[in-house]
């Protein structure tokens, strides 16, 4: 099969991203999954629930972000089928957004509180989990304070509701990770896990106000990474070359910058509903036209042209989110059964910010989590490989054609 085009969907927001940032929908009353018909009147009732508040649906032609042509972008995704290991049928990835500094005291715990809170919580997760291992996605300079508009009066002018934040944003540098020694130490010290990168500040002007990455330009995004890395660098952050666009949006002038500054790896695509195939396609949040359950790669054109230098490298690796807390253990075991990669995906806190998370990790995400992975481990033992995504990516650079 020709090497697909990519496709960039339309960004999520508030509501889409139901990972990321979602007003709250009915509460869930035990670990038991939604049904398909129940699954559909919750997102219907929380699209409603959005356009009733005023805020931006991205369901909406009116509110897509990025709309320059794909075809100019020399991006293209590469298949790749021989990124399993000898032996194993399928692999598991767990992962963690949003983590940064911020306390209770502030609007929500997204780690401050150390072991008294939400990396409390992950920690005595994998304690009695021992095969489980994590990526920690973590925000260098996190500004957001609010999650949700707040600003009403102002964003309804127009050209100025563009170039405004629709809500307070934290001073510069309160949660910057570098000014915060016990929460770096604590990261660095956590078991079978990795750190990488989510963002700068996790903030941009306008309705999309949680989605970093929109219409900058390549040499922007590439210094954007750079401060980033510069931040981590300054606390001491054991990290990985990964990558992980706040609410999910990559455009193609990042997944440029990624591939120039050497990142190994970006998890941008994230869809739930798709059915499971060894050939299916993304077609949700992020980038569209992506392996649901398969690491692919993004070859990108150099700075310069060089077309040539383009089929040499390695190549920027791509993950798909495919399973959430909303997603049935039923997908978990189509995913490995057609020898996919499971990339779980959960957020460090669930309600904050006047938002309530639906993947975020709980106690009642943590035992379903415990659920799936002991009905995984009894079903197909030493045949799963547990991994990370970084493991993963590195497998893939040192395999691909």
């Amino acid at each position: 099969m020709g090497a697909p085009r990519i496709r960039q969907a339309p960004p999520p927001g508030a509501l889409a991203a139901d990972a990321e940032h979602t007003p709250p929908l009915t509460d869930r009353k035990s670990a038991d999954m939604p049904s398909p018909a129940e699954k559909k009147q919750n997102d219907e009732a929380a699209c409603e629930e959005s356009r009733h508040r005023g805020r931006p649906d991205c369901r909406h032609p009116r509110d897509r972000l990025w709309k320059g042509p794909m075809t100019g972008t020399a991006m293209t995704l590469v298949e790749h089928h021989t990124w399993l290991p000898a032996g194993k049928r399928a692999a598991v990835c767990f992962s963690v957004d949003d983590v940064h500094p911020a306390t209770s005291r502030d609007e929500f715990d997204a780690g401050g509180d150390l072991g008294r809170g939400a990396l409390g919580r992950l920690e005595r997760l994998l304690e009695r989990n021992p095969g489980v291992r994590v990526t920690l996605f973590v925000t260098p300079d996190w500004r957001l304070q609010r999650l949700v508009p707040t600003r009403r009066w102002l964003t309804r002018i127009p050209l100025l509701r563009e170039r405004i934040n629709w809500a307070p944003l934290t001073p510069k540098g309160r949660f910057r990770v570098d000014r915060h020694p016990e929460f770096v130490s604590y990261l660095n010290a956590l078991p079978r896990a990795e750190c990488a990168v989510h963002g700068l500040n996790h903030a941009h002007v306008g309705p999309r106000m949680a989605v970093e990455f929109q219409e900058q330009s390549r040499s922007r995004c590439r210094a954007m990474l750079e401060e980033g890395r510069r931040i981590f660098a300054a606390a001491g952050l054991r990290h990985v070359q990964g990558f992980a666009p706040p609410a999910w949006n990559a455009p193609p002038a990042l997944c440029q910058a990624l591939s120039d500054a050497d990142f190994r790896f970006v998890i941008s695509a994230r869809d739930l509903d798709t059915p499971v195939t060894g050939e299916a396609r993304t077609a949700g949040s992020g980038l569209r036209g992506a392996s649901l359950i398969h690491p692919m790669l993004i070859r990108c054109e150099p700075d310069g042209g060089a077309p040539a230098a383009m089929a040499s490298c390695a190549g920027l690796v791509h993950f798909t989110t495919n399973f959430q807390a909303t997603s049935t253990i039923e997908r978990a075991l189509a995913i490995i059964e057609c020898g996919g990669l499971l990339a779980i995906k959960a957020h460090i806190f669930k309600t904050g910010g006047g938002i309530t998370m639906l993947d975020g990790l709980d106690d009642q995400y943590c035992s379903y989590l415990e659920r799936l992975w002991r009905e995984l481990g009894d079903r197909y033992g030493d045949a799963l490989w547990w991994t990370t995504l970084a493991e993963v990516a590195d497998r893939c650079r040192a395999t691909a054609e």
